[in-house]
């Protein structure tokens, strides 16, 4: 089986805590990852939006992009404005070959807001779940149909963050919208991460692979903390630095048979955390795990011509 290793550059900059990011620019993100071993960057906010000024620049730096995330607002805004968003972030995604676009639910979330409380997230109602996950899956076929594929990233604070709501949009929605599988999310939500890989698998198309700590998780109070507050404190760090068990996870993928991208997405303070030891941290955690699972970790970075 063949895996690719990516990162995301929320270990360099933190879009929505700029006191959690450096100086680094995109090219040294790009360097600095690359010489840890990952072959995959996934896209942020210092990433051009020209694919022709994108391509030399992932091509210097012998990375590929892996994917990168949509604002989407399908929850509470109709399909017109949502293709409108992201018709150009589709034409630039296939034009850098990447694999897929990330659908993050953004519409009645709180993952962006300081001042609201875990507590305090939205739930939908079963009839909302039914209604916005067909909404989704008309989307995804709709963007699958432009020629980029979405994977659905569950996220804490956003309306699937729990294990029951995700199976509840998995129930619901369709083969149009894959799953994107986020350890470290569904754990912090107190799920079981191998059952929702035992459920999901058929429709799992993307994996990041962030890991917690689960003592600054099991500190937090939900009346009180925002999932930003959780992020500043640390609940989030690479493989090989926190609590979760990626051995059998990753085996869990590959007794299934996945074979794609595994992205490190770790946002946490890049000067108590440098990003560059955490991607080697990590590299080498998963390397192991990978190893031990029966994967081959392709090397090559940037395509050659």
């Amino acid at each position: 089986m063949k895996a690719k290793l990516g990162m995301s550059p929320i270990a360099w900059w933190n879009d929505d805590l700029p006191e959690l990011s450096d100086d680094a620019s995109l090219e040294e993100c790009l360097r600095q990852s690359r010489s840890a071993g990952f072959t995959g960057m996934e896209m942020g906010r210092r990433f051009p939006s020209d694919p022709s000024v994108m391509l030399p620049i992932l091509r210097k730096a012998d990375v590929t992009l892996c994917g990168g995330w949509f604002s989407g607002t399908l929850v509470n805004e109709d399909l017109a404005a949502n293709k409108a968003r992201i018709a150009p972030m589709i034409e630039l995604f296939k034009a850098v070959d990447a694999p897929c676009i990330v659908y993050g639910e953004v519409g009645r979330s709180i993952q962006g807001d300081r001042s609201k409380p875990l507590a305090t997230k939205a739930v939908l109602a079963d009839v909302e779940m039914k209604t916005y996950a067909h909404k989704v899956t008309e989307f995804g076929e709709w963007c699958a149909d432009q020629g980029m594929p979405l994977s659905y990233h569950h996220h804490m604070a956003a309306v699937v963050q729990f294990e029951h709501e995700l199976d509840a949009f998995m129930n619901h929605s369709g083969e149009g919208i894959p799953l994107l599988l986020d350890a470290g999310h569904l754990a912090f939500a107190g799920g079981d991460i191998l059952r929702a890989i035992d459920n999901h698998h058929r429709r799992i198309s993307h994996v990041h692979v962030k890991d917690v700590r689960m003592d600054v998780i099991k500190a937090l109070d939900w009346t009180k903390s925002s999932f930003l507050d959780a992020v500043a404190l640390g609940a989030f760090t690479v493989p090989g630095d926190g609590s979760l068990d990626f051995g059998t996870i990753v085996q869990k993928f590959a007794d299934y048979g996945y074979e794609g991208w595994f992205v490190v997405e770790a946002e946490q303070d890049p000067r108590k955390n440098p990003p560059l030891k955490m991607a080697q941290v990590g590299y080498k955690e998963l390397m192991r795990v990978m190893t031990a699972a029966g994967y081959t970790v392709e090397a090559e970075g940037f395509p050659a011509d």
